[in-house]
């Protein structure tokens, strides 16, 4: 086994925490059954590693298999990176043709090889016809960095893929060109959407997150439901108070739905407008150039915490359609300018 592939391995597995390095190196499936029963996982992790390694070379793995290796932990650590989400679209007249797996990834690589002389190209198919591809990008004179690599998952007879954010966007053009291609479709867009949480992208782009999950009891008749009142409380309180919190109860559950939201950790909004003033004069009236504003929404579970404004009293229901639109425009990145 070549050195350089040792280490590309070493450096993989002492990223995996150790609760998860037996089920990731069975996940990988490059060593038997019998082989990590040899290793005492109870040991230190150099120990534990420097057994696997020694396990590694009498397998002699190769490249490609440490390139799984390294794709496999960033499937259970997606979140890890930050996505970008690509839409492709047929030309007119174009028909949807068959897909085929093997061909896909022969076009995509051909492409990729046939531009740079020095890339490395792996791929890993799992459920729901996904394929994961790992891009290790070099140069005509440099050998491909197998520790900044760009990481692209694609669903099959789908317009959309999804791109690990890099900062090697010099080569996003001939990923995109190689992704068209491959996947015979005429153009791609980058879309204004972007996550950590790649099965939350997923959900908005497919429209899925209006699934009701099993844990999610959405059969209860609203005027059933607990309206979040104290059953102590002062029996004075008034009935327009209980008819608001029905009335915002409604408006959240039409706006927002009943079911969990996709997990979004930001909405940007970029406000451009030349100043309207009647007063003859003014310096900002005579600016040519228009006012720029930029205003960000921060949180954990951006949506979630937008569901929960006005039920908590903190906003008045509805809620601006700019905050509400997110999901169904598919975007969490806004331009808004003068008509």
């Amino acid at each position: 086994m070549d050195e350089t592939v040792a280490e590309f391995i070493k450096r993989t597995i002492l990223k995996i925490p150790m609760n998860e390095l037996t089920t990731i190196l069975k996940a990988w499936d490059f060593l038997s059954e019998n082989q990590l029963q040899t290793v005492n996982f109870r040991q230190r992790k150099e120990s534990v590693v420097q057994h696997l390694i020694h396990l590694c070379e009498e397998k002699r793995a190769s490249l490609n298999d440490a390139a799984l290796l390294d794709i496999i932990y960033t499937q259970f650590h997606q979140h890890q990176k930050v996505w970008d989400v690509f839409q492709m679209s047929k030309g007119p007249g174009e028909d949807v043709d068959l897909f085929d797996m093997k061909q896909f990834k022969n076009s995509f690589k051909k492409i990729l090889q046939r531009a740079l002389k020095n890339v490395t190209v792996s791929f890993r198919e799992t459920e729901e016809n996904a394929v994961w591809i790992r891009i290790a990008w070099g140069t005509q004179y440099t050998k491909p960095n197998q520790y900044k690599p760009t990481y692209v998952v694609y669903y099959s007879q789908t317009p959309y893929a999804f791109k690990s954010s890099s900062t090697l966007r010099r080569n996003t053009p001939l990923l995109g060109q190689a992704l068209t291609i491959a996947s015979k479709h005429h153009q791609i867009v980058k879309m204004d959407l972007r996550s950590r949480y790649l099965d939350s992208l997923k959900a908005i782009v497919f429209k899925q997150y209006n699934q009701t999950f099993e844990t999610h009891n959405s059969t209860t008749p609203l005027q059933e439901r607990s309206l979040g009142l104290d059953i102590n409380m002062d029996s004075r309180i008034t009935h327009e108070n209980i008819v608001e919190k029905q009335r915002v109860q409604r408006i959240t559950q039409e706006t927002f739905g009943d079911y969990p939201q996709p997990q979004l950790e930001f909405a940007q909004y970029k406000l451009e407008t030349k100043f309207k003033s009647d007063l003859n004069g003014s310096i900002l009236a005579e600016r040519e150039e228009p006012l720029r504003c930029l205003i960000k929404f921060s949180s954990p579970h951006l949506l979630e915490a937008l569901k929960s404004l006005a039920p908590a009293g903190i906003a008045d229901a509805p809620l601006s359609p700019l905050l509400t639109c997110i999901p169904n425009k598919r975007k969490n990145y806004f331009k808004i300018r003068d008509k």
